[in-house]
Order: C-alpha cells, then sequence, then structure tokens
C-alpha cells in the first residue's frame, strides 16, 4: 500500500477520466455475459459516446443487431498504466456504462454512469462533466514525455527530490517519475516494502510541450536553489527589490 498523500493542482474527475480515455490503447468490454478485449479501437465523440472498432465475427456486434429489446447494455472497462517500469503501475482504472447500438462498422456506447477509480477512492463523474470535459492537453504525449524522462534524463529526476520533504525519501531505493499533466509531475518514491507518490505542481499550467519543458526546468531551478542556500538568498533579495 501506498503512503497518504495530499494531491495540489490535480485535474478533475471529468478531466481525468477523458484523459484515461485518450491514451488507453485497449478496453474490455462486457455484455450480456460474455467479455471482449479490443485493442486500439475506441474514440470519444462531441456528445460523449464512445465508439468501438469491433472484428466483424464481434459477439458484440452480433449482439447490438439481433436485440430483441433495442439497445443492449454493455460495461467498458480502462486501465490507466504508468509508461515507466516501476511496482503498481495502475494509476486509475475507468468503468464507463451505458447502453450500445450498431453504428456504422462498429459500435457506439451512450454512457450512462462513469466511474473512476483513483488512489484515493471510486468517484461517480458527473455525465454532463463528462460530455463537456476536454482531455488533458498532454494525454497523448505523456508515455514519451515520461519515459524520455526516466530513460534520459535520470539525473534531473534524482535533483527533483530535493523538492520533496526528507521525510518523504525516508527510506528510499529508487524514484521514478509516475504521471505528468498540465498542472504538475508526479514521482513515484519506492522503498523496500512500500511507496509513496509526491506532487510537484507547476507555477502555471502547461497546455503544450513546450511548455512542459519549461515549467520542468522552472521545477530544476527551484531545486537547485533549494541545495544550494546562498542561491535562494538572492533569489529572495530580488523578489523585494
Amino acid at each position: 500500500m501506498g503512503d497518504s498523500h495530499t494531491w495540489t493542482a490535480v485535474p478533475g474527475a471529468a478531466e481525468q477520466a477523458r484523459s484515461v480515455l485518450a491514451a488507453a490503447w485497449s478496453c474490455a468490454v462486457t455484455a450480456d455475459g460474455g467479455r471482449e478485449e479490443l485493442v486500439g479501437a475506441h474514440t470519444v465523440g462531441e456528445d460523449g459516446r464512445v465508439h468501438l472498432r469491433v472484428p466483424e465475427d464481434s459477439a458484440l456486434l452480433r449482439a447490438a443487431i439481433f436485440a430483441p429489446r433495442g439497445e443492449p447494455s454493455a460495461v467498458l472497462e480502462f486501465a490507466d498504466v504508468a509508461p515507466v517500469p516501476l511496482r503498481s503501475r495502475i494509476r486509475a482504472r475507468l468503468w464507463v456504462a451505458g447502453w450500445f447500438s450498431a453504428e456504422g462498422e462498429g459500435l457506439a456506447l451512450r454512457p450512462t454512469r462513469v466511474v473512476l477509480r483513483r488512489t484515493s477512492g471510486a468517484e461517480l463523474v458527473d455525465l454532463d462533466e463528462f460530455t463537456a470535459a476536454a482531455p488533458d492537453p498532454l494525454a497523448a504525449a505523456e508515455a514519451q514525455l515520461l519515459t524520455h524522462l526516466a530513460d534520459a534524463h535520470p539525473d534531473a529526476v534524482e535533483r527533483l527530490t530535493r523538492l520533496v520533504e526528507p521525510d518523504s525519501l525516508h527510506g528510499a531505493v529508487r524514484v521514478r517519475p509516475l504521471a505528468v499533466d498540465r498542472h504538475g509531475l508526479t514521482l513515484r518514491i519506492e522503498r523496500a516494502r512500500a511507496h509513496g507518490d509526491v506532487r510537484l505542481p507547476f507555477h502555471a499550467p502547461a497546455d503544450t510541450v513546450a511548455q512542459l519543458t519549461e515549467r520542468v526546468h522552472v521545477l530544476l531551478g527551484q531545486a537547485a536553489a533549494a541545495a544550494c542556500p546562498r542561491a535562494l538568498q538572492r533569489q529572495r533579495a530580488d523578489r523585494d527589490r
């Protein structure tokens, strides 16, 4: 079990739900007692409906076409998996329940219930907020960004730990980047038998990769100042002028 943690400037449930949908590369569909795993097969429309591309011989497609009482029901399950290898890689799970129907060469699911489970617990997402929300602007690029940070810049990850409270680093054996969004960067601190997550909020939201690079450089500058009291004193003096 991870450490308890107070999150700062994190995406709301509706935004994170849409981000999970935008980044997930597979989903599990349960309907009429059957279950299918679909890979790379979903998109979300402006009306909040989830569109699924399914094989021609899919039992789900047959169920939608031959349903005796209109639209059958289904539950879609998505897993938000950390792209960087670390302990407990499932960051969140998302369930979307609703009614589905044949549409073109695939299926369209009209949500009636959306549940997001994060480390803090499960939350029922308001349907209107889910429909209106947009994914985090970095969601599609997050995997590449975190992998690059972990593989090419482990020294930078190490420097960022200077911004973490010393108690949170007690017994740490490894620190890895867990997540990044427009609001901040999250580090996973692994110990011999446990782990904890620490949130490093940005000074302003980052809506592009270029802005994200600038925000991370600001954090690294703060880390350098934290390691150098004289530099910190100079920064305070500059602010007071």
